[in-house]
């Protein structure tokens, strides 16, 4: 393990001039020479091995020549050894060398103080006895951390399916991994586990515990400081996650780095027990106090949560945007706007079709035989509709459960969805599993469920207004600019439903009732609710009027207003701000950028005061290009330009415009949301770990061992000599 001090006695290179450390050579002649130069007797008692694994000399004692340095790497030639040592602070009286021989007036002033260094040889021997104790619990620490980060990169649990006991690690998976890092020659972790013969542990429950809390603390710290390098950042969350029972908020930032790229990394998650504003008021001061984030430097924000828990991320929100105006809320990019205007409402017909399109988007990936069964489904109700049965399935093959028109989909495919699922269930050939034909069975309950026909095609009409919108607002560059003056013609045409509800209603429910009596699903009024609110004798309840006011104005109502409040004028106007990429200057070459909107930044740029002059040279620039000269189409594009950095105000604001949520990312930097997912699909609720789980989403990320080790015995002191 690199140690941070040199062993020569009093060597200062670690305190006031860093030098490299070079380990002690493997090789017995030359490791033997270095430990006849080196001023410490009781280096002559080890063994080259112990040398080689325990020790280091600074490059304070070599000659320049004899180190080659890049900038990668700083290595001694093979044939280099220390020459150069301070003679006064050698604890012997063997006659070294610094480079050249002692003169008489050295002889005789080590004559004069032979008294005194003897008695600082004996202080010292005593404090270097205690450094290979030191450096064996840094090396069984090290150790320690890598078999965690191996088991949380490769997702791992670390405790194994028949590991029942709480307090023992005998037989999980990370004491297996100790194990063999034994039975291959960590001596430090066999002299820790040949010392506790009672448990048979080199490492107890709680001490694990102790070392992911450290490990994801590390590796949180090297993410928020490259994003504090970036100074702005955007703050996106997603659903909320179980945890040994608890529930967690998963946080990722979004920002662009030093080479311009834009970037995602999740960072981890926070605790989400508690109720009001106490919650509110706690998450804030764990991104802030703990995590150390300036919010001041948030630019947007975005959040991805279901129905129940939407009012208080919604409380979250709305107080993020009080304190920090310019954290403007959006919707995230990689969560289709229809799919996240849907999941946010708390209504039970519609988290009846959300957590159906869950259970249809689990069961279809499965196997490519249950996709050939809907397929075929599919075809019997298209009889004389080739091209709109091969459309169909062209679409099932895909993850069609979050697309813009999955309400559309689903409503062409209902029929054929509940017939495979059936014909699934029913198993009369005996092709299915017991698990497939009992989760046919639960999709196929909700399927046959009027409640259900009747959210799907509320959802299906009400957000093919905003089906367009969305698909250009998280689209390309030129789309999303489009959008940004789209949005008062959507909340035109929301605002003339929900005036005229009572006569669109009474349509989607006429077309509801029909695919439902095609299915054989009668018309009613949920069962829940019937129990719930027992009308008086000779009274009932229409399902007509009881879903019209439960369902039809609710849904308008929640849409509209969620439009209002993800695209407030702010983001219009950082979305009007893309008008600064080149294709969209010259699709508009009669129209300068309106200074209105980029002056939003006047704040984040370096000087505000050139900022109209700089916007028209940049409009000059790319609206008079020839025919045929190619123009950055994209964002990213547009951030990698050589000349950019000629413009600085336009480069500023185009890293800030490009740490927004709604935008997409190139596929490159969008692989920590797709790991995090995965992770979840992959891990079962009683494996899941906070520190794993950022260990594994972040896995391509440099994890420094040594860090840990210096974090931990500095959090954790009784326990370094334990």
């Amino acid at each position: 393990m690199m140690q941070n001090h040199c062993a020569a006695p009093n060597c200062t290179s670690g305190k006031s001039n860093r030098q490299p450390l070079f380990r002690f050579p493997q090789d017995p002649e030359r490791c033997k020479k270095w430990v006849e130069k080196c001023p410490r007797q009781d280096l002559k008692e080890k063994s080259p091995a112990q040398l080689y694994r325990y020790y280091r000399l600074c490059g304070k004692h070599f000659e320049t020549s004899l180190i080659d340095s890049d900038p990668q790497n700083t290595v001694l030639k093979d044939d280099a050894i220390p020459t150069i040592f301070d003679v006064s602070s050698q604890p012997q009286n063997g006659q070294l060398k610094r480079g050249k021989e002692m003169t008489k007036d050295d002889e005789t002033e080590t004559k004069v103080k032979k008294k005194v260094r003897k008695t600082q040889t004996e202080t010292k021997k005593d404090d270097i006895q205690t450094i290979p104790e030191e450096d064996e619990n840094k090396e069984y620490l090290k150790s320690l951390f890598e078999v965690l980060v191996l088991l949380g990169e490769q997702n791992i649990p670390l405790k194994g399916p028949s590991d029942n006991k709480q307090d023992s690690l005998t037989s999980s998976n990370f004491q297996a991994l100790l194990e063999y890092r034994m039975n291959a020659g960590d001596e430090a972790l066999k002299k820790r586990y040949d010392a506790n013969p009672v448990n048979k542990e080199c490492c107890s429950s709680a001490q694990l515990n102790q070392l992911i809390e450290v490990c994801e603390e590390c590796i949180r710290g090297e993410l928020l400081e490259e994003v504090r390098k970036n100074t702005f950042f955007s703050l996106v969350t997603d659903d909320l996650v179980k945890i040994s029972g608890e529930w967690y908020l998963p946080v990722f930032l979004r920002y662009v780095d030093q080479a311009n790229c834009q970037r995602e990394k999740f960072v981890g998650f926070l605790s989400f027990e508690g109720d009001g504003e106490a919650l509110v008021e706690r998450l804030l001061s764990e991104l802030t106090d703990k995590w150390g984030l300036n919010m001041e430097h948030c630019r947007g924000q975005a959040h991805s949560c279901s129905g129940t828990h939407f009012s208080k991320i919604k409380a979250f929100a709305a107080k993020l945007a009080e304190k920090y105006p310019m954290a403007v809320l959006t919707p995230r990019s990689t969560c289709d706007l229809n799919t996240s205007l849907a999941s946010g409402m708390a209504l039970s017909g519609v988290q009846l079709v959300m957590s159906t399109f869950k259970k249809v988007e689990s069961f279809f990936s499965r196997s490519a035989s249950l996709q050939l069964e809907l397929e075929h489904a599919i075809s019997i109700f298209y009889p004389d509709k080739e091209e709109k049965a091969n459309e169909l399935k062209e679409v099932c093959r895909t993850s069609w459960t979050t697309r813009h028109d999955a309400f559309e989909v689903a409503v062409d495919i209902l029929e054929s969805l509940l017939l495979c699922v059936d014909s699934v269930h029913d198993n009369e050939d005996m092709r299915w599993s017991d698990q497939d034909t009992h989760d046919a069975l639960e999709i196929s309950k909700a399927l046959a469920d009027f409640e259900f026909v009747m959210a799907l095609v509320v959802l299906k009409n009400t957000l093919s207004l905003t089906r367009a919108f969305g698909k250009n607002v998280q689209g390309k560059a030129t789309e999303a600019h489009f959008a940004a003056n789209s949005l008062k013609a959507v909340l035109h045409s929301l605002t003339e439903v929900s005036d005229n509800i009572d006569v669109y209603h009474e349509f989607w429910h006429d077309e509801a009732v029909n695919l439902a009596a095609a299915m054989e699903i009668p018309g009613k009024v949920p069962r829940s609710f019937l129990r719930k609110h027992r009308s008086e004798p000779g009274t009932a309840i229409r399902p007509e009027s009881y879903y019209k006011e439960h369902l039809s104005v609710p849904v308008v109502t929640h849409v509209i207003r969620e439009i209002n409040e993800l695209f407030c004028e702010n983001h219009l106007k950082a979305l009007r701000c893309l008008s600064l990429v080149p294709t969209i200057m010259e699709q508009n070459k009669s129209t300068e950028p309106e200074e209105e909107n980029v002056q939003m930044y006047k704040n984040d740029i370096p000087n505000a005061g050139t900022l109209p002059a700089e916007l028209h040279c940049w409009w000059v620039k790319w609206s008079h290009r020839g025919k045929g000269d190619s123009v950055p189409s994209t964002l990213h594009e547009t951030l990698q330009l050589a000349d950019v950095k000629f413009f600085p105000n336009m480069l500023a604001v185009l890293r800030v415009i490009g740490t927004l949520p709604t935008l997409s990312l190139e596929d490159s930097c969008d692989a920590a949301y797709r790991r995090f997912r995965m992770y979840l699909e992959n891990t079962p609720d009683k494996f899941r770990s906070k520190g794993l789980a950022l260990l594994n989403v972040n896995h391509d990320a440099r994890h420094d061992l040594d860090s840990m080790v210096e974090a931990y015995m500095k959090t954790y002191p009784e326990r370094e000599n334990v």
